[in-house]
C-alpha cells in the first residue's frame, strides 16, 4: 500500500510539474513573462502552493519551459537523423525539418523564436546539435567551411528568420521556402551545388 501511494504522489507531482511547464510555454509563446505566479497557476489548473514545491521563482520555471521545449524537439530531430550517414544529409534534413516545425507547431515555434538568444546559447537542444552536425561534416570533408562556430552562426541566424518568416506569411510554402535555405546554407559550407539539390529533393520523415 505504501508503494502504491509513492507511486500516486509521484504521477501527481510529474503531472503538477508538467501542467506548470505548459502553462509556462504557453505564456513564452505569447511572450508574456511578466505575470504574477498566481496567474501562472491558474493557467496550469493547480493550486498556488504547488508551484513553491517545484520551482523557486518564475526565472526559474520558464527556464525549465525552455530546456523542456529544447530537450523534447532535439531528441525529435536526433531520431529522425538516426539511420543517416552523411553528415551533409543529417545537418540538411534537421534543418528542413526545423524549417517545417514552424507551420506545424506554431506553439512550439515561437517559444524558440521569442527566446532565440537563450536557445542559440544554450547547451540543450538545437545549438548544439546544430554546432555537431557542422563540425562532423568538417571532419568528414563534405563541408568546406574554416571555422564552425562561424558557420553555426550563420546558420543559426538563418534558422532564426527563416522561422519569423513562415510565422509571418501564412500564405508562404514553408517546405519551399525551408529547402531553398538549406540549399544556399549547404552550398555556404561547401557542398558542391548538384549535392546540395539532391539532398534537398530527398524525402522526409512523416
Amino acid at each position: 500500500m505504501a508503494v502504491e501511494q509513492q507511486a500516486r504522489g509521484a504521477r501527481r507531482r510529474a503531472h503538477t510539474r508538467a501542467a506548470l511547464i505548459g502553462a509556462a510555454q504557453q505564456l513564452l509563446s505569447e511572450q508574456r513573462t511578466q505575470v504574477p505566479v498566481l496567474e501562472i497557476t491558474e493557467l496550469a489548473d493547480v493550486g498556488m502552493g504547488s508551484f513553491y514545491n517545484h520551482f523557486s521563482s518564475k526565472e526559474e520555471l520558464f527556464q525549465a519551459a525552455i530546456d523542456d521545449a529544447l530537450d523534447a524537439y532535439g531528441d525529435l530531430l536526433d531520431n529522425w537523423s538516426k539511420e543517416l550517414t552523411d553528415p551533409a544529409e543529417v545537418f540538411a534534413r534537421s534543418f528542413r525539418l526545423t524549417g517545417r516545425l514552424h507551420r506545424l507547431a506554431p506553439d512550439l515555434s515561437r517559444v524558440l523564436l521569442a527566446n532565440g538568444a537563450a536557445v542559440a546559447n544554450s547547451s540543450r537542444g538545437l545549438a548544439p546539435r546544430a554546432l555537431r552536425d557542422i563540425e562532423a561534416g568538417m571532419a568528414s570533408g563534405r563541408f568546406t567551411i574554416s571555422d564552425a562556430r562561424i558557420g553555426f552562426l550563420i546558420v543559426g541566424g538563418a534558422a532564426i528568420n527563416l522561422g519569423q518568416t513562415v510565422l509571418n506569411d501564412p500564405d508562404a510554402d514553408d517546405a519551399v521556402v525551408t529547402d531553398q535555405v538549406v540549399y544556399e546554407l549547404l552550398r555556404m559550407l561547401g557542398v558542391p551545388d548538384h549535392d546540395a539539390a539532391d539532398i534537398v529533393s530527398r524525402p522526409l520523415p512523416e
